[in-house]
């Protein structure tokens, strides 16, 4: 018998029944319908073909083969070639097939014909009526004035597109969800060490990990989705037997990965960071040559916090900083850094009168009170774990060893941490600057098999702009950019709709008036879903971008607008695995269905509307610039764009074999191995992009100088301090009774708000529950599925907010912490009712519920109270 293939088997299925149709018409119908319907058959022949695109769904575009027959997408599976995926798929890439022929996806443009604020009565509009109405309310506010216009995205798929060109074409603000995600951690890696991202390690060489935080197995991390570092993990404790050990209230998805588990208490992360500096420090984990090299660490600080600077050369250019001084060891004096011999770590000197330290000198006397003891206190822990996480890691780190990759000789410090969603706690960015700190200490950060932050070591532009922070007097923007309440601003929804509601405290008058949302959904995505119930309806005018009914275009949409899923292009995105260097685009499986469109054609329809498609600085014109698209391959400024054309035109100036047909073919344009000489900062050309790590926050100490001068109250200016500092989080305010502190994570079936729209997805995820060590569940007479009111308590405010769920009981947790994932408390579609709540319905933003960074905290105290 020959072997049966699934391409043989869906061809012989057909024929089966296209013969029994045959049958049924000659015994019935004679020869003459039998002829009919050998032509119909032949007509309706059966053809199968695969598409190359990219996951639609997840963080980090994993390469995918969609299968399809007679143009209809039928199947997705891994594409080999992807270096971040390599032939595998989540459960939401396969998944995300349901996306598409979803009957619950919006048919068409919808207008609404009923009051906002609760649920939406829309009629069916077209797209020209639907544009129209969108582009006539913006239009107005942009004569206005274009901050007015919001522009607020959820995750965008080509930021080139639609964060970029959309933005600066129109001027409009922009509002992105980092604030909710991990940027606390972008912030603090930027401002510390120069790169964009939060910290991941060096999988190949590294042989000691503390995963702080790190959902391993039910999430992805630092820069990817789930399967990447997961498989690189594994690989990793196969090859170089990698050890980990979890820092995290909860274990479950650690698993059998973890070596060991330490609980640590929520929002303790800083004071556990601050013991493991110390006892480097004192059990003699230095690396001085790095420390004097790369970092400010020997600048000669004053008595005022401020470092000591000499004079400017005479040839300097306008706006250049005067040198730092250092004292030379070698000579006896204070020289500037670049020309020190030995520049002195610790001390105490004389400069022309002034009593000067160097910066490690006041970090060693910062962190000495921060012992074991100390901080086991604290976090929860024992003082003996945490000597001996700070003996493990600075005995592996091997300080002076080298090693030769790719022919380069590059330091070799094989420990690292991998930290991410959990900077989003109110002291997250000290807390990330003091676990940076610890990598610091033993010269680990850029070094083999350490401390990396993105794929290649290259500078932000945060780095140079966090060295000397603006701090204006007010009136604000209502996004309190440059202001006395946030010197660092990641651009946070949940501060805006503080504003919102209260623009005077903030000193903000004027407010935005539209609103685009892209691919958003806040009143379930977001925390402290009451202050956006609040907010969105004090809108003029609400667009939303999204294949489905959200709850918040439910709520507040005037207009929504029916976008494809995997049925468009969209890109350039990255390939890398961290190893391998490539590109991706993402190719449309089919033609998009129903009147849904790609989001690049709808801006630029929209762009054209408002006038600022054509011409110097119009949407055309930034996308050849931001892109880019050079020389021949630009786009003509006065012609309407084909999306395709636009990719086919930026593969072919990337010199590819038949331009966008190179993806077609392929779906992925894999480049070959990043090189040592990119990866590792310490052999980059200059060292480290040219950026001086900063162990001493110099600019931090002025800019809260400044925002008290300007009256800021405390709670805005009290963690801009030069070196990270303890305080005891706001939380712990509120009263005793509200003993337990509620945390949530996510599932590995799910990703942003829009997994929960996929009812397979759905299916998987279950129920929502509450997670309860059983001592705990115990002691308060509560038993596994028992209906419970979780109460939490603002510390600030005394606001009390409540949910009701089930519990369910797992010694995964500590004692005194309680956790619920995300993607529950949805209401449309209509599936998602009854799944339970979300935890942000009882989250809180604002003051002592976010971060100096304007971010969001997901910490709160709460109560549980048998339902």
């Amino acid at each position: 018998m020959p072997e049966i293939t699934r391409r043989t088997f869906v061809k012989g299925s057909a024929v089966a029944v296209g013969g029994t149709a045959i049958a049924s018409k000659f015994l019935f119908g004679g020869l003459e319908t039998v002829q009919q319907t050998n032509t119909l058959l032949m007509a309706q022949q059966i053809q199968e073909d695969f598409v190359n695109t990219t996951c639609w769904i997840g963080k980090q575009d994993c390469g995918i083969v969609a299968r399809r027959v007679n143009g209809r997408l039928v199947s997705l599976e891994g594409l080999e070639a992807h270096p971040k995926n390599r032939g595998t798929l989540c459960p939401k890439g396969t998944a995300q097939i349901a996306a598409v022929y979803d009957p619950q996806r919006i048919k068409t443009p919808l207008i609404r014909t009923n009051g906002k604020g609760g649920p939406g009565e829309f009629r069916a509009a077209s797209w020209d009526e639907a544009l129209d109405l969108v582009a006539s309310k913006t239009k107005a506010v942009l004569e206005e004035d274009p901050k007015l216009l919001l522009w607020q995205k959820g995750r965008s798929k080509a930021k080139v597109f639609y964060d970029t060109a959309f933005v600066k074409a129109t001027g409009a603000t922009k509002l992105g969800h980092g604030a909710y995600c991990s940027d606390t951690g972008y912030r603090a890696a930027e401002y510390t060490l120069g790169p964009h991202g939060v910290l991941h390690p060096d999988f190949k060489y590294t042989r000691y990990l503390l995963s702080w935080g790190w959902n391993i197995t039910a999430a992805g991390g630092n820069k990817t989705c789930w399967i990447t570092w997961p498989q690189q993990m594994v690989e990793a404790r196969e090859k170089n037997g990698l050890k980990i050990i979890q820092i995290d209230p909860r274990l479950r998805p650690a698993g059998h990965f973890a070596d060991r588990w330490l609980p640590i208490r929520p929002s303790t992360d800083l004071a556990f960071a601050l013991a493991l500096c110390r006892e480097l420090i004192t059990l003699g984990f230095v690396d001085e040559p790095y420390l004097k090299a790369y970092t400010n660490s020997a600048h000669l600080v004053g008595p005022d916090g401020l470092i000591l600077r000499g004079d400017l050369p005479a040839d300097a250019e306008e706006g250049a900083e005067a040198p730092a001084l250092v004292w030379d060891q070698a000579s006896g004096q204070a020289v500037p850094h670049d020309e020190a011999a030995d520049p002195a770590l610790t001390g105490k000197y004389d400069v022309d009168g002034v009593a000067a330290k160097p910066a490690f000198q006041l970090f060693v006397e910062n962190v000495e009170p921060y012992t074991p003891e100390w901080a086991a206190e604290i976090c929860g822990l024992t003082a003996d774990s945490i000597r001996k996480v700070a003996a493990e890691f600075g005995e592996n780190a091997n300080i002076g060893a080298t090693i030769v990759v790719d022919g380069v000789e590059v330091p070799y410090r094989p420990v690292a941490i991998m930290a991410y969603h959990m900077a989003q706690q109110e002291l997250g960015f000290q807390a990330l600057r003091a676990m940076i700190m610890v990598s610091m200490l033993v010269g680990s950060p850029g070094a083999v098999g350490g401390q990396l932050v993105d794929f290649t070591w290259k500078i932000h532009k945060n780095y140079a702009k966090f060295g000397n922070l603006t701090v204006n007097e007010g009136p604000y923007d209502f996004t309190l950019a440059k202001s006395k309440f946030f010197p660092i601003n990641s651009g946070f929804p949940g501060i805006v709709a503080k504003v919102m509601q209260d623009p005077a405290k903030y000193e903000v008058e004027k407010l935005p008036k539209v609103a685009i949302l892209h691919y958003v959904n806040p009143l379930t995505a977001f925390p402290s879903q009451k202050d956006f119930l609040d907010t969105y309806g004090k809108f003029e005018f609400v667009a939303v971008l999204s294949p489905w009914l959200s709850e918040t275009a439910d709520y507040f949409a005037d207009v929504v607008l029916p976008t494809a899923t995997m049925e468009k292009y969209e890109g350039p995105m990255s390939a890398s695995d961290q190893y391998i260097d490539g590109k991706t685009l993402r190719l449309p499986v089919m033609d998009p269905l129903f009147e849904s469109r790609g989001e690049i054609d709808i801006y630029i329809d929209l762009c054209e509307r408002l006038g600022v498609l054509y011409g110097e600085g119009g949407y055309i014109d930034q996308i050849n610039k931001n892109l880019p698209l050079k020389d021949e391959f630009a786009l003509p400024l006065d012609q309407v764009p084909e999306v395709r054309d636009i990719f086919d035109r930026w593969s072919r100036m990337e010199g590819l074999e038949g331009g966008i047909e190179y993806f077609e073919r392929n779906g992925v344009w894999v480049k070959g191995p990043l090189p040592a000489t990119k990866r590792y900062g310490y052999v980059t050309d200059p060292p480290f992009g040219g950026a001086l790590h900063r162990l001493y926050g110099e600019s931090l100490l002025v800019a809260q100088k400044k925002q008290r001068e300007l009256g800021a109250d405390k709670i805005y200016w009290q963690d801009y301090t030069a070196l990270p500092t303890w305080r005891t989080p706001t939380m712990e305010s509120s009263p005793p009774e509200y003993d337990l502190t509620l945390i949530s994570y996510k599932l590995i079936e799910q990703k942003q708000s829009r997994t929960s729209m996929i009812p397979l997805l759905t299916e998987l995820s279950g129920i929502q529950r509450l997670d309860m060590n059983p001592e705990t569940a115990s002691k308060l007479g509560i038993e596994e599925g028992d209906d419970v009111i979780v109460e939490s308590h603002n510390a600030v405010t005394g606001e009390t907010r409540q949910l009701r769920t089930v519990v369910a009981l797992t010694s995964g947790f500590r004692p005194d912490v309680v956790g619920m994932p995300h993607h529950f408390g949805g209401w449309s579609p209509d599936r998602n009712k009854g799944l339970g709540p979300s935890p942000n319905e009882i989250y809180f933003t604002g003051e002592g519920y976010m971060v100096c960074t304007a971010d969001q905290s997901f910490h709160v105290k709460v109560r549980v109270l048998k339902g």
